[in-house]
């Protein structure tokens, strides 16, 4: 097999997906996606409630889904407010929805 060290240019959705695709790839984020996604809002604390992980650990996922622009947060000291980020979240769906569409379309490998 012949290797290269050219440059692969991706579409930015691919780059968007894959991002998007990282930041859910562990369980405890996706928990908390689907907790914020029934309320308007939610802080940190009210989160432990929910979790029982460290404050710490629950810190570091909220970090990665922001990163991702999956959330929004807005700091009230001493809290953080996180809620869901309805433009970016919208643009996820809709990106999983075409690549796993497009996949079935394009299943003809047997």
């Amino acid at each position: 097999m012949k290797r290269t060290n050219q440059q692969i240019d991706y579409l930015a959705e691919t780059e968007r997906l894959a991002r998007f695709a990282k930041a859910l790839g562990h369980p405890t984020r996706i928990k908390i996606l689907n907790h914020l996604e029934n309320q308007s809002c939610c802080f940190t604390g009210d989160l432990l409630e929910v979790i029982p992980l460290a404050q710490s650990t629950i810190s570091q996922h909220l970090k990665e889904l922001k990163d991702a622009g999956l959330i929004q947060g807005e700091v009230n000291p001493p809290k953080i407010k996180y809620c869901i980020n309805k433009e970016n979240w919208e643009l996820a769906k809709n990106l999983f929805n075409d690549f796993f569409s497009k996949q079935i379309l394009n299943e003809s490998c047997s």
